[in-house]
């Protein structure tokens, strides 16, 4: 198996209302890829958020009593926790500096995955705001936003693809972010190697794969983590059949959860 990660070249600042499917049919051309059959392109978050206009100004939001008496207890800004109630369906964990919640799309990260990291003003608000402000949330629907671009690519080339949207998260159980899956179309999350035999025949018990978080973090590990601006991955070579899939494969289930 050759597994090839290829960073798009010349992906502009993205904006809101910005075509992604078409800045990565330029950007293919540019690299002289032609789009094949089983091939991945991986997005960073943060370019879909720009695109679908997820930008949010700080100077807008009114906290809540409930998010400013939580603020005290994390030493944030009330504005932004204000915001990761609204983007949460449970606060988990709070200790000064860390807020970890069950985010509204079922996964648990820190902050509601809401960044300030390359993040800019809207172009029509730079000269009336402090650009510290501003805040870029997750996509309102991530597998919706993946099979958007997926049909759009899919009917521009004629191949079957996959589309993956991934983001930095941190874990319980070791230091360092790596790149998962949040949004995921055409190809699959989860792998069940149930049954199928070892090198000595013994028939696997409990191997689920996580092929989406896999392809995830080597996508992220190639994208990088600040100012490199390759935010798109062509992927070729990827080890497992395409197939429809959704988030919600890789979401374990709070029974299952042993760190809550």
């Amino acid at each position: 198996m050759t597994l090839i990660l290829t960073p798009l070249p010349g992906i502009p600042l993205v904006r809101q209302g910005d075509n992604l499917a078409q800045l990565i049919l330029l950007a293919l051309d540019r690299a002289g890829l032609a789009l094949q059959d089983g091939d991945i392109l991986v997005l960073a978050q943060k370019v879909v958020s720009k695109a679908e206009g997820r930008l949010v100004n700080l100077e807008q939001v009114t906290a809540s009593p409930a998010a400013i008496g939580l603020a005290e207890r994390a030493q944030k800004d009330p504005r932004l926790v204000e915001l990761i109630l609204q983007e949460s369906q449970q606060v988990l964990r709070v200790r000064p500096g860390t807020i970890i919640v069950e985010h509204r799309l079922g996964f648990i990260c820190a902050s509601a995955g809401i960044d300030h990291s390359n993040v800019e003003p809207a172009s029509d608000s730079r000269e009336d705001s402090h650009p510290e402000a501003w805040v870029l949330l997750l996509p309102e629907d991530p597998d919706a936003s993946a099979q958007a671009i997926r049909q759009q690519l899919e009917e521009a080339s004629g191949a079957r693809l996959g589309v993956l949207i991934i983001d930095s998260h941190g874990r319980a159980w070791r230091l360092g972010t790596v790149g998962v899956a949040i949004g995921i179309a055409g190809l699959p999350a989860l792998v069940d190697l149930r049954g199928a035999p070892d090198l000595f025949d013994f028939r696997l018990q409990i191997t689920q794969v996580g092929a989406a978080d896999e392809l995830a973090a080597a996508a992220s590990l190639v994208m990088g983590q600040a100012a490199e601006g390759t935010p798109i991955i062509h992927v070729r070579g990827f080890p497992y059949p395409l197939r429809e899939a959704a988030l919600v494969e890789l979401i374990r289930p709070k029974e299952q959860d042993l760190f809550r």
